[in-house]
């Protein structure tokens, strides 16, 4: 009679999300570096979006963070 193999552990619900979930494993499992070239290349590919499409892509980041940092200054507040 065959034992059954109970060490198996199923993935992460965000590996098999199709983007994320390559940034994720390799964020967890993979090359030390990979941090450092995940931020070089968003850092690239917002020059990329101010190339194309001007001041928009420059301060859009700002307006969309802001509702983030009200939240941000409430929970600092509220201790």
């Amino acid at each position: 009679m065959a034992s059954a193999d109970l060490s198996y552990t199923p993935a992460p619900a965000v590996y098999r999300v199709p983007l994320l979930g390559a940034i994720a494993r390799e964020l967890a499992e993979g090359d030390d570096d990979y941090p450092l070239y995940l931020i070089l290349a968003l850092v690239s590919i917002w020059g990329l979006a101010i190339f194309f499409f001007g001041l928009p892509a420059l301060y859009l980041p700002a307006v969309v963070a802001s509702p983030l940092m009200v939240v941000v200054l409430v929970a600092i507040s509220r201790g």
